[in-house]
């Protein structure tokens, strides 16, 4: 799988991809990820990216031939391409949307920019995510975190199972999506805290059953919105 991804600072991606799974993921060849800097196909001597916002308004706007000029340059060579925007006004990115990310031979992911980008790049691109109801600086953290979610999903990445059981991919009878169960390792007792008997006790099927009711618990707790309603 191929992963390009359009900034304005790509020094920024210096230590989250060459650290931990991802970078190991790059060694073993299962991801190539390319950094585009979108200064290198600004206009004019400055390499100038934004403009002033016509009709007023506080901040710059990342200009839309520039933006264009960069995934037109050598960016998009898959037949399999998508085009992701990060941007606060795009759906909310989840487990699921991760997993369908990876199965694109080329996913390009373009980072937002501070006041906007402009209103016309939306049509070149295939669909624009968030992180969530707040807002960053700009789109590079959240690119950062749907590569982290996409890579770790590519088989081989992981063992194998290893992405059933965790929150979001965990469902219980009724098809409703779960957060995980509680984890446990030594010390078996610390501070006075022990370690749940039924971990200890080697009954797989209870083990189970506890995982699954522990599960459902927290996720009635956490986020009841993942329960179905009745």
């Amino acid at each position: 799988m191929k992963i390009s991804i359009l900034t304005l600072f790509p020094e920024m991606y210096a230590g989250p991809f060459d650290h931990s799974i991802i970078k190991k993921a790059k060694e073993a060849g299962l991801v190539q990820i390319r950094l585009i800097n979108i200064r290198d196909f600004g206009l004019t001597r400055h390499s100038t990216v934004d403009d002033t916002p016509f009709g007023g308004g506080i901040g710059m706007v990342l200009r839309v031939d520039v933006l264009c000029a960069a995934l037109k340059s050598k960016v998009i060579d898959s037949e399999a391409t998508h085009i992701v925007l990060l941007d606060a006004r795009g759906k909310k990115f989840d487990q699921q949307k991760a997993k369908e990310f990876k199965e694109f031979e080329h996913l390009i992911l373009v980072c937002g920019h501070y006041e906007g980008v402009d209103e016309r790049i939306r049509d070149y691109v295939d669909e624009e995510l968030s992180l969530g109801d707040f807002i960053l600086t700009g789109g590079e953290i959240p690119t950062m975190a749907v590569t982290d979610a996409v890579v770790r999903l590519i088989p081989s990445v992981l063992k194998d199972g290893a992405t059933i059981n965790e929150s979001f991919s965990l469902l219980d009878d009724s098809q409703n999506i779960l957060l995980e169960y509680p984890q446990y390792t030594k010390p078996r007792i610390f501070e006075q805290q022990s370690v749940p008997v039924v971990l200890l006790s080697g009954d797989h099927a209870s083990i189970d059953k506890w995982r699954k009711n522990k599960a459902k618990e927290i996720t009635l707790l956490n986020r009841p919105d993942l329960i179905k309603k009745s």
